[in-house]
């Protein structure tokens, strides 16, 4: 069976990242950003495709408790200098996965100082499981926060975050990457957003509707602070990561999230490697490790204070 896909609105997740507003005009979209510069976009997807079989999705679940977020705690969130958050995963001791526009302030379109970035892993209720500040982040040379959107910008909206001091606690336990899904395979998100920013959000089941020019359309919810959150394959039996969610669409008047390509992992980890990345050149005073306690070693207090910034403003 076929099914006729229009895109129409789209707007990206990250409560600091930029906000589109689209229409369809023929087989291109309109595009006004919130500096309002217009742009002639050509996201051109195949408009007719097999949608495969696809598992019963699930709603989102809250993970207010320990007992909940168990395995989970390597997701955490990202602070984003007290302007906004976005969600980020742990993939290494000391590497953290996110999306590109999150380390962009999107009032200046300039990269946020790495030192005022943090990562509170398995962020829940006022404490987080470890606190680490950002030390390097390396993002794809493709990437370019002002360009229209289009596929490839979507695709190559991926960014590694290399933290201070490794976590090395018993109970983060960094998630392994995997090969892209195919179209009809079950995954699965894990995210904070704006109107859920003190605990993360399951949802156990959502679908890869298709995967086309290397973005993954999927049926996962996202909002405002979703950006950078991990999608998880289930097929090994064990969460892996697969894709991280970039930005939300309509395809009929639904809405879908757009996932990202994960290929350029093994570039960027080796040009993190070689000292590549934008970094702060000495460690800041607040840099101590603090895990398991209530707080956060870069401002002091329980939250960064960061609040969700509406479009625009």
């Amino acid at each position: 069976m076929l099914k006729r896909f229009s895109f129409g609105k789209m707007v990206g997740c990250a409560s600091v990242g930029i906000v589109f507003c689209r229409k369809i005009i023929g087989l291109g979209l309109q595009v006004f950003d919130t500096i309002s510069r217009r742009f002639s976009l050509m996201f051109v997807f195949i408009l007719g495709f097999a949608i495969p079989a696809m598992a019963q999705e699930t709603a989102l679940r809250m993970l207010n408790t320990g007992d909940d977020s168990r395995g989970w705690e390597a997701v955490g969130r990202l602070d984003l200098d007290g302007r906004g958050f976005c969600t980020g995963a742990l993939i290494a001791e000391d590497l953290v996965l996110t999306a590109a526009h999150c380390i962009y302030d999107k009032a200046t379109g300039e990269k946020f100082n790495p030192g005022r970035i943090e990562f509170l892993a398995g962020w829940r209720n006022g404490r987080a499981s470890a606190y680490r500040q950002v030390r390097r982040v390396v993002i794809p040379e493709s990437y370019t926060f002002a360009a229209a959107a289009t596929p490839d910008r979507v695709r190559d909206d991926i960014a590694l975050l290399e933290l201070y001091q490794p976590i090395r606690n018993t109970t983060v336990v960094p998630f392994d990457t995997a090969n892209r899904p195919r179209g009809g395979d079950p995954i699965a998100v894990v995210s904070y957003a704006h109107d859920r920013s003190e605990a993360p959000s399951l949802q156990e089941m959502c679908n890869v509707i298709t995967r086309q020019q290397g973005v993954l359309v999927m049926s996962c919810e996202a909002d405002f602070g979703s950006s950078g959150a991990p999608v998880f394959s289930l097929v090994s039996g064990r969460p892996q990561i697969v894709s991280v969610v970039s930005a939300v669409a309509e395809v009929d008047g639904d809405e879908v999230s757009l996932g990202t390509d994960l290929e350029q992992i093994t570039t960027l980890i080796a040009e993190l490697k070689s000292g590549g990345g934008y970094d702060q050149p000495s460690a800041p005073r607040a840099s101590r490790i603090t895990v398991g306690k209530s707080g956060s070693p870069l401002t002091g207090r329980g939250s960064i204070g960061a609040k969700f910034i509406r479009p625009g403003n």
